[in-house]
C-alpha cells in the first residue's frame, strides 16, 4: 500500500555574521504562541528546493539572490502521513526580513534551541541547530 504523504520544510535562515538565527512567533496551530523556523508546504508539483524559496520569500521577502539554501536533513512522520525537509542558509548581507503570517524575530543562534516551553517541534528545532553547530561546515558558507 503506497501513501501519499504531505510535503513540509523548515528553513534556518542565519544572519550574514552567523550570530543570529531568524524565528517566527506562530499566530496559529499547530505550535500557537511558540517560536519556530520559517516554512510551510511543498506543492505536489515542485521540488523540495523550490518549495524552500518560494516559502521564505512569502513569510520574509527573502528571495533567492539574498541566500543559498542547503538542503540539510529530513524527516519522516510514518504515524502523521509526512515528512519535512530541512533548508539551512546564511544571508549574504543584513536583510531587513517582512512578512505578514507570523511575526518574525532575531534571537542568538547560540540559544537553547532544546526548550520546549519556548520552541516548537518537540526538541527538534534543538537537533536541527546542534547539527548545525557541530557538523555544519561548509552549510552556511
Amino acid at each position: 500500500m503506497n501513501l501519499i504523504m504531505t510535503g513540509y520544510n523548515l528553513i534556518v535562515v542565519f544572519s550574514h555574521d552567523r550570530e543570529r538565527v531568524l524565528l517566527c512567533h506562530r499566530r496559529k496551530n499547530p505550535y500557537l504562541g511558540m517560536y519556530n523556523f520559517v516554512g510551510g508546504h511543498i506543492e505536489p508539483d515542485e521540488t523540495g528546493k523550490n518549495a524552500a524559496y518560494r516559502e521564505l520569500f512569502e513569510e520574509t521577502s527573502i528571495g533567492r539572490d539574498d541566500i543559498t539554501l542547503r538542503h540539510l536533513c529530513d524527516f519522516t512522520y510514518y504515524n502523521q502521513n509526512c515528512y519535512v525537509e530541512v533548508w539551512c542558509g546564511r544571508l549574504r548581507t543584513d536583510f531587513d526580513v517582512r512578512g505578514d503570517e507570523n511575526e518574525l524575530v532575531w534571537v542568538p543562534s547560540d540559544g537553547n534551541f532544546f526548550d520546549l516551553g519556548k520552541y516548537a517541534g518537540e526538541g527538534n528545532m534543538g537537533h536541527i541547530m546542534e547539527q548545525l553547530r557541530q557538523y555544519g561546515d561548509g552549510m552556511l558558507d
